[in-house]
């Protein structure tokens, strides 16, 4: 923790600031480890203030011990001014992409310039610590269990909706404070929505199911796509999965440390062109994964940033057939100094049911 707030402090005198203001609860839970729902940090070049209501005040005392835990009392814009003034803060930085116009409006402050940035923490973020990628390994793991559990109960005849219900009740059971998303549980046809909404459709004797879910554990999310096949697959599918899977592979020996994000997604999109399935590739390659779903960085063919060691990012490329089915496969990859390592350790072999 105090690496990382350091690095935020550094960022803060970089960029010429007295000061800067967060206000969303992702980076209020990256910075603090404090989950609330009306609560702020103000990080200065030398101190940490952890701002929150009565509701959540004596818990975050208790717990931030290295912090300057304050009390909101009355207007919380009122409060912000007066402690700006107090503190002496004439350029102060706050997240403009984060934020209302109105919340934006009421910022305003004599003597006092805000100054709006986009992504401020995007790249810190993004490089994960040792700290935060075992939490993360921990709630692949746990979710690759569910996925195991997943695979012994499914049979012709559920709902779509039943293998969701019975995820978030294993998501629980296994320590988890619920779905990273709502899952996506895709029988047949449905599977060729890249993100269909989960249903209420009876799950047929035959035919492809995929499964798109993640937990969120500790604060971290995890994402993990399968797609199974109930019944005997034909060629085609067998093919089609082939070509995903071999794509995945392909994306995959590229994520290393000083290739560019683009050479990952080139690498799956080249392969399912090659194999004349391009035009049924209609997402990026991967994403950002941490303390919310999707974050910096995309992998995407456009994208010209340089991989880092330590970023923790999804690859899943897929194929998708309008009004037949669809094969997506996904694992989140760290990157290590030389290569990138899946979390999860579910095989990309095909399973059959």
């Amino acid at each position: 923790m105090k690496d990382i707030l350091g690095k935020v402090k550094n960022l803060v005198v970089e960029k010429d600031l007295d000061g800067f203001l967060f206000s969303s609860q992702a980076n209020v839970f990256y910075l603090s480890r404090f989950r609330s729902s009306n609560a702020y940090v103000l990080l200065t070049q030398g101190d940490a203030y952890f701002m929150t209501d009565g509701r959540y005040y004596h818990r975050a005392k208790d717990l931030l011990k290295d912090w300057k835990v304050l009390e909101i009392r009355g207007s919380f814009f009122g409060f912000l001014k007066q402690m700006v003034r107090e503190l002496g803060l004439r350029r102060v930085g706050f997240e403009i992409d984060r934020v209302t116009c109105q919340f934006r409006k009421k910022l305003r402050t004599k003597d006092v310039r805000w100054v709006g940035f986009v992504g401020f923490l995007d790249r810190v973020r993004a490089v994960k610590t040792s700290e935060e990628i075992s939490i993360m390994k921990e709630g692949v793991l746990k979710a690759d269990g569910i996925y195991r559990d997943v695979l012994s109960i499914v049979k012709p005849g559920m709902k779509e909706m039943d293998i969701r219900a019975f995820i978030v009740q294993r998501a629980f059971e296994v320590g988890a404070t619920g779905e990273s998303f709502p899952a996506i549980v895709a029988f047949g046809e449905g599977s060729s929505i890249p993100h269909w909404e989960t249903s209420h459709r009876t799950i047929g004797d035959k035919g492809p199911l995929l499964i798109d879910m993640g937990i969120l554990y500790k604060g971290y999310c995890t994402d993990f796509t399968r797609t199974i096949h109930i019944g005997k697959p034909d060629e085609e599918f067998i093919k089609v999965y082939t070509v995903v899977r071999d794509a995945h592979m392909y994306a995959l020996e590229k994520a290393k440390v000083g290739n560019r994000l683009a050479d990952v997604d080139r690498a799956a999109r080249d392969h399912i062109t090659r194999k004349g399935l391009g035009k049924f590739f209609n997402h990026s390659t991967g994403h950002g994964v941490g303390v919310e779903i999707h974050e910096y960085p995309r992998v995407y063919k456009n994208v010209k940033d340089y991989i880092e060691e330590g970023m923790v990012f999804t690859i899943e490329p897929g194929v998708y057939l309008p009004g037949k089915w669809g094969v997506r496969l996904e694992n989140i990859v760290v990157v290590k100094s030389s290569s990138a390592e899946p979390l999860s350790e579910i095989s990309l072999d095909l399973v059959i049911i």
